[in-house]
């Protein structure tokens, strides 16, 4: 495929104000395999290769386990995610499929049971970041570093 726009040389104070948002979400109260779960779930979702070959790396070097990585898509079927972890992927899936049903009362409130309402603002704007991000990758096809 052939690389498309370059955002960052096209329109760089879009690019700057997506940076920003990574700036503010470095700080979160997440720990940073949560960061990166949320990264690839929801790239796995939207179909991003170069989002899933960046952030499955960084995983990988934080100590994430490959075999969680590979059954990621199916957590729902295993034993190898947390309670929280699950209410987070649970999470993760409804905003980036927010077309689907929304967010549910019931997916909220496992959330309530681990993370704060600033938690959860917090990875509410994650998700909608990399949502973001898996956006731009994908419209402009940027390629895989090799």
């Amino acid at each position: 495929m052939e690389q498309r726009v370059k955002i960052a040389e096209a329109f760089p104070e879009g690019q700057k104000g997506m940076i920003g948002l990574v700036t503010a979400l470095s700080k979160i109260n997440l720990t940073p395999i949560q960061k990166e779960l949320i990264k690839i779930r929801a790239s796995q979702i939207n179909g991003c290769s170069y989002c899933l070959d960046m952030h499955t790396r960084d995983a990988l070097k934080l100590g994430e386990t490959q075999q969680r990585l590979f059954v990621l898509s199916a957590w729902r079927e295993t034993d190898l995610f947390t309670a929280e972890e699950k209410a987070l992927l649970a999470l993760i899936e409804e905003v980036t499929l927010i077309h689907q049903k929304g967010v549910t009362d019931e997916t909220y409130k496992g959330a309530e049971k681990f993370f704060s309402a600033e938690t959860i603002a917090q990875i509410i704007m994650a998700i909608v970041l990399i949502n973001a991000w898996n956006r731009i990758a994908i419209s402009t096809h940027m390629p895989i570093p090799r």
